[in-house]
């Protein structure tokens, strides 16, 4: 039943996104969470934890043909991100537009990449890209009991 109202609200309410392991490592998890806030999101489930190179390799197979494939598995399990479920009106597209483009160098100004990140390859925060993919993702990494509403 849980599952049931987890899939109604994930069709545009629901986001998963992750703080990758460079901005952790810089510790730029409050200022990251701080701007998800400020931005209006709630959340609904948060981890600190440690992907293995399987989990990394598993949670990105869609890229696994892909030629950056082994140095983002690698990146992603070298030390610990943040997990999260946010919750908000269109949250899939809503937390795109905060993270802005995959290159910071090409991110909007004022966006969570075009301040935190490093590069294209350590752009310190996931978002997910679609519904689907949010519910996906969030099943991935927290149970259902995690995600509270």
């Amino acid at each position: 039943m849980f599952l049931l109202g987890l899939q109604k609200k994930i069709m545009s309410n629901i986001t998963f996104i992750m703080i990758k392991p460079d901005a952790v490592e810089r510790g730029l998890i409050g200022n990251i969470l701080k701007d998800i806030n400020d931005a209006g999101f709630n959340v609904r489930a948060l981890k600190l934890t440690k992907l293995s190179i399987d989990e990394a390799k598993t949670f990105y197979s869609v890229h696994s043909e892909r030629p950056f494939f082994d140095e983002l598995t690698k990146y992603m399990s070298r030390s610990p991100i943040v997990a999260a479920v946010l919750e908000k009106e269109n949250a899939v597209s809503e937390f795109r537009k905060l993270i802005g483009d995959t290159d910071p160098s090409t991110a909007e100004k004022g966006t969570i990449r075009s301040r935190y990140a490093i590069s294209k390859g350590e752009n310190s925060v996931h978002g997910s890209d679609s519904d689907e993919n949010a519910k996906i993702e969030a099943q991935f990494h927290f149970s259902g009991r995690e995600i509270l509403f």
